[in-house]
């Protein structure tokens, strides 16, 4: 992948076919592991993504979701699948093709990222920074890998 660059009031990053397949799978499983939400207190991602409010008051807490969950899973199963359209026509490519967002997507894409490599980081067992997780390469690589992606794309939001 080459980092997202700002192209007057776009953001264009180019990907590999693998690299927007990847990452639209990616995607499509946050969408669904939100929208599931079936298992929040024993699933270590989804409890990262849908945090207790008041981890000390687990019926405060409960209240809050109730009220909450919905709307916040909503936004992040949408944030999630707009980096799948945005994707698509580079996921079934046959040579690298340039990604482009606009600046409302750019935002859903960083959010979604974050979603992505904290679903990856629980998965990992990293829980702070220095933390090394598992030794399992190819879910450290791709975590390291979507941090290069997020980075870019942040540093093209801040210039």
């Amino acid at each position: 992948m080459k980092a997202f660059r700002r192209s007057r009031h776009q953001f264009v990053a180019v990907f590999e076919p693998v690299e927007a397949e990847t990452l639209s799978l990616l995607a499509n499983q946050l969408a669904e592991l939100v929208g599931s939400r079936a298992d929040h207190d024993s699933d270590p991602a989804l409890a990262r993504l849908l945090p207790d409010a008041y981890p000390d008051d687990v019926e405060a807490s409960a209240e809050f979701r109730r009220f909450t969950a919905d709307d916040l899973a909503s936004r992040k199963s949408a944030n999630a699948r707009r980096i799948v359209a945005d994707l698509a026509t580079a996921a079934r490519a046959s040579s690298p093709t340039a990604v482009k967002v606009d600046a409302q997507s750019a935002q859903a894409w960083v959010r979604s990222l974050t979603d992505i490599r904290l679903t990856i980081a629980a998965r990992l067992g990293i829980e702070a920074d220095g933390d090394l997780g598992s030794e399992d390469p190819v879910l450290l690589d791709l975590y390291d890998w979507l941090g290069f992606v997020q980075g870019s794309l942040v540093d093209c939001l801040d210039h």
